[in-house]
């Protein structure tokens, strides 16, 4: 018998019951056969007894299909979720955070990637109808990760923006002010995207208690914490039940190929969240790898350190052109640095070249503006001395 089949059930008491559309409160989640029964001689789920017609390349010779690609993936992946628990608590205890209790399977949603959380949230808790003039909306402070208005705009939701400062400090007394009763989720990217910089704790924690957000979930992503001296937002989930944090797989541990993430949250919000998402979200191939990565935290912190020690080299040798006039603090695997002028110009003519950097100019506060990827030695080097030929080139 599954351990998860309790999940399937609806909140009647939370953050969720008070906020989740009504359609979602009342929905009776699609029940897959694993939700019943996982081992045994199973006949319950039409899949193909006879096993896979191929296997991921280097299975194949020998062949090895330990995975059981013929078979359904577990529905709620519980070991990557438990797995993610020690190493977030092992890092907050690290942190001397504040919380006497670290964060459970049951705090944690496994997805495609943190975009299908994004998507999700949107869906459960906010009511379609920007387009007629009803409906719900979300909070965004740009500049910031463009598929928090993506996900709205698709799911016709109202987009309500708060800008930050210049300096990229979130205006917390004009986001409160900002509130509506039609505001049902705030975004904060911290480290922003592509501000590269962290949003203090005490600020998330200033908005997770105004009476203004209490009609409210504060949705704080978090894709690139692990390249930040600021702590996680997971240690506040277990304090505030109106905060869900978001993280994934794809920056620090270098997993961006297997699109794996997860959102951080209160227990009932995570189960309205499990009910609402597709039977078999997250695939046998992605968990393998997931897993392994989650065990391999040592190798994460050794890259993560390459990366900052990298990262500083090349700001340091950005500083040195005259040309830049602005390099970001950073908090983040990339850099967002400002040049005197003809940024996307730069930008265009590197990546013909071979070296693809990121013009962010048409973003808010980030006029001539590029962001480049911390990556490897060689490669900074290579966008470093492009860097200079064809800003030479462009201007001369």
């Amino acid at each position: 018998m599954s351990e998860e089949k309790k999940e399937q059930s609806n909140p009647t008491t939370g953050r969720a019951a008070l906020l989740a559309r009504p359609n979602v409160l009342s929905l009776q989640p699609y029940r897959c056969a694993r939700d019943d029964y996982s081992t045994g001689i199973l006949l319950d789920a039409n899949e193909n007894a006879l096993g896979p017609t191929s296997l991921p390349t280097n299975s194949l010779d020998p062949y090895d299909n330990g995975m059981e690609l013929e078979r359904y993936p577990c529905p709620y992946q519980r070991g990557i979720k438990q797995l993610l628990c020690d190493y977030r608590n092992g890092k907050s205890n690290t942190n001397n955070s504040n919380s006497s209790e670290g964060i459970k399977p049951e705090n944690v949603f496994c997805g495609v990637g943190s975009d299908e959380a994004i998507d999700l949230l949107i869906r459960i808790f906010c009511t379609p109808g920007c387009t007629t003039g009803d409906g719900d909306a979300i909070m965004i402070t740009p500049p910031t990760y463009g598929m928090y208005k993506v996900c709205a705009n698709v799911n016709d939701v109202g987009i309500q923006s708060v800008p930050l400062t210049p300096d990229f400090d979130l205006r917390i007394p004009e986001i409160l002010k900002s509130v509506t009763p039609q505001t049902k989720l705030l975004f904060v990217c911290s480290p922003g995207n592509p501000t590269a910089k962290s949003i203090p704790l005490s600020d998330i924690r200033q908005l997770a208690s105004s009476p203004s957000t209490q009609g409210l979930l504060i949705i704080v992503d978090e894709a690139y914490i692990d390249f930040s001296s600021t702590p996680s937002a997971t240690s506040l989930v277990t304090e505030y039940d109106n905060i869900i944090v978001l993280q994934t797989l794809s920056k620090a541990f270098g997993m961006a190929g297997i699109r794996c993430g997860f959102a951080i949250g209160p227990s009932d919000v995570i189960q309205l969240m499990n009910n609402v998402k597709a039977p078999y979200n997250v695939n046998k191939l992605t968990s393998d790898a997931a897993n392994n990565a989650l065990k391999n935290t040592k190798l994460l912190e050794e890259n993560v350190r390459g990366v900052l020690e990298q990262r500083r080299v090349v700001a340091g040798e950005l500083e040195k052109l005259e040309f830049v006039e602005k390099i970001y603090p950073s908090d983040s695997n990339f850099l967002l640095f400002r040049v005197k002028e003809k940024a996307n110009e730069v930008y265009k003519t590197m990546a013909d070249r071979g070296v693809v950097s990121r013009f962010r100019g048409r973003e808010m506060h980030c006029n001539e503006c590029l962001r480049v990827t911390i990556g490897t030695p060689d490669e900074n080097r290579k966008f470093l001395d492009m860097l200079k030929t064809v800003y030479g080139e462009i201007t001369s």
